[in-house]
This record gives C-alpha cells, sequence and structure tokens, in this order.
C-alpha cells in the first residue's frame, strides 16, 4: 500500500466514532406536569401551551430532546396525593405543579425530585421553601398572591357596591393559605362596615346551597378565594351570583371574562411561560434551592360592565378610570 492511500485510510478510520457520535440523538429528559384542573379546561389550555412555548424558547421540543407525563387532577383532592406519587415513581429530571394543594401533595411525595410551582399562595408559610430568595429544598417557582392582596378584594367589593354590609367569603377548608387569606380580610372588614361569613365548601353541591342561603338575607355580597375548586365550578358560581343578585369578587381576570363582576389579580397564564425558564435552569444543571422564588410584578383590575349593569350599580368614575380593563 502506498503511503498516500495508508494515510487516508487511518484519517478516514479516525472520522468515523466522531461521525457516529455526531449522529447520535440528544438525550431525552423528562419532565412531570402536575395539574390541580381538568385537561379540557380552556384555562388549562391556555397555561399548558404557554409552558410549551417557554420551554420551545430554551430549546425543548416534546418528542425530540425531552418528553412530558402529564396528570390532570380536576379538582380532586385524591387525584392531587394519588398523581403525584405517580409521577414520582417515573423519576423525571423535574416537575411542574399548578397551585398550592398540588405543590404540597407532591412534597409529600418527594424530597428529591426538583419541582417547579406556579400559582402557589405564600409557599414560606405553607412551608415549601425556607425564604424566597434561598428557597433551600427541592422545590422553587412562582407565587400567586400575598395574602395582604386579600383585604383588597373586599375594599373593591364595598366601592362598587356600597350597599354591602354582609360578605361570604367562598373557600375550600382543606387548603390552608385560605386561612391567611381570610384573616387579612377579616383585618379590613370592621372599618369599611362589613360583616364576614366564612363559607367553606368541598363540591358543587355545598357551593349552591350556601350561596342559595346566605342570599336570603339583604344586602349580600360575594369574595371568591382562588382553589381548584372555586376555578373548576367557575362557571356555577358566577351564575349563581347572578341569579342571586349578589356582587362577587375574584381574584383571577377568566372568572370577569365569563361573567363575573369584577376581580384584581396577576395574570394567570404568564406563570408557566416563566416556568419553563426555571424547568430549563434546572435541566441544565441548576438547583432550586438556589433559584429565587418569583412574585407577579402587576396586578390587574378588570371589570365586566355588562353585569354591572345587570345588578343596577353605579361604577364609581375612579373606579372606572383605575380598571386595567372593561368587558363591555
Amino acid at each position: 500500500m502506498r503511503r498516500r492511500d495508508l494515510i487516508t485510510l487511518l484519517g478516514a478510520s479516525a472520522a468515523w466514532p466522531l461521525a457516529a457520535r455526531a449522529q447520535q440523538p440528544e438525550r431525552m429528559r423528562r419532565i412531570g406536569v402536575l395539574s390541580s384542573l381538568a385537561a379540557d379546561d380552556p384555562e388549562t389550555q391556555a397555561r399548558h401551551a404557554a409552558f410549551l412555548q417557554g420551554l420551545q424558547q430554551w430549546g425543548w421540543t416534546t418528542g425530540r430532546n425531552v418528553q412530558i407525563d402529564y396528570r390532570w387532577a380536576a379538582g380532586d383532592p385524591d387525584r392531587f396525593r394519588k398523581y403525584a406519587g405517580e409521577l414520582v415513581a417515573l423519576a423525571p429530571d423535574v416537575i411542574l405543579a399548578t397551585g398550592t394543594p398540588v405543590t404540597a401533595a407532591l412534597l409529600q411525595a418527594t424530597r428529591s425530585v426538583p419541582i417547579v410551582f406556579a400559582q402557589v399562595v405564600d409557599p414560606v408559610a405553607n412551608g415549601f421553601v425556607a425564604s424566597l430568595a434561598r428557597p433551600g429544598g427541592n422545590a422553587t417557582g412562582l407565587t400567586i398572591y400575598e395574602y395582604g392582596i386579600s383585604g383588597k378584594w373586599l375594599e373593591l367589593l364595598k366601592e362598587i357596591a356600597p350597599h354591602v354590609t354582609r360578605a361570604a367569603v367562598l373557600r375550600d377548608p382543606a387548603i390552608p393559605s385560605g386561612i391567611g387569606q381570610l384573616a387579612a380580610i377579616q383585618g379590613v372588614a370592621p372599618a369599611l362596615g362589613v360583616e364576614l361569613r366564612p363559607v367553606g365548601v368541598r363540591d358543587a353541591g355545598e357551593i349552591e346551597r350556601a350561596v342559595t342561603a346566605f342570599a336570603r338575607e339583604p344586602n349580600g355580597g360575594l369574595i371568591v378565594l382562588a382553589s381548584p375548586l372555586s376555578i373548576g365550578q367557575r362557571d356555577l358560581i358566577v351564575t349563581l351570583a347572578a341569579r342571586q343578585r349578589l356582587p362577587a369578587v375574584y381574584g383571577l381576570r377568566f372568572f370577569v371574562t365569563g361573567g363575573g363582576l369584577i376581580s384584581y389579580g396577576p395574570d394567570s397564564v404568564e406563570p408557566y411561560r416563566l416556568a419553563a425558564g426555571y424547568v430549563d435552569r434546572i435541566l441544565k444543571g441548576e438547583k432550586p434551592a438556589d433559584l429565587p422564588v418569583q412574585a407577579p410584578t402587576k396586578y390587574d383590575l378588570v371589570l365586566n360592565a355588562k353585569t354591572a349593569n345587570a345588578l343596577a350599580l353605579q361604577v364609581p368614575p375612579t373606579l372606572l378610570a383605575r380598571a386595567d380593563e372593561v368587558i363591555e
């Protein structure tokens, strides 16, 4: 063999392993997603789309370099626990958790699998993280409210419906964060001249009975605390409020776009796009313990003028001027 042919053959042989490595597919990573809502809920679909969009912005594509395992709990606390165990058993690289009760269920199931949560109320008080700046465990993510914001809901109720002297606070007693939110509302009630009635509800039947009974006396209004139950039953709650002619305040915009009166709170979809950024950082080697919990930077006031008219409410011009969105 001539020297030139030998060098060519050796060079080609050396290139074979490099070419083989270049043709190998990317390592497939695994993400678990535990949602508190039903799979067919429009809010679920919007959140899911935002999360996937965020992942794609960071270079993650389903079926190419990431596999996503979904569980949809549809507001059922038993499913929170069941599906948390199922996802942890799959040994994912990271799990996305929707809301406070889902995060609690996952942290009961594992203290090692990284968790990125979205829309959690006060993760420090709930024991999910040591502090917002340094979570210190296997979970981090994005908060939705601090407890103090809850008092604003009663102030808005009194502003848009000055005749209200009684307010039912509709909450799921299975969610501990509701206690802190209720305390914040109670803190402003005396100055506003409003008597509060905490109403614990666990299913659609209890919601209907409680709202109907409360409406039997005059000058009432509602404050609806966000939970998987209230979100899943939002159409029922909005319908009952209209039927019983009860002004109602909510913490999330989609209650108002669905016919509710007024809401004050952060965007409910954007946190999932942002959560994708934390998922990306964890997949690339960072630890939840070192990623600070993020809080909303903007709260939107959304008013449904059609509902206000149906309730014969005269919306103060100052309230209209402050509204970020008015639905006609």
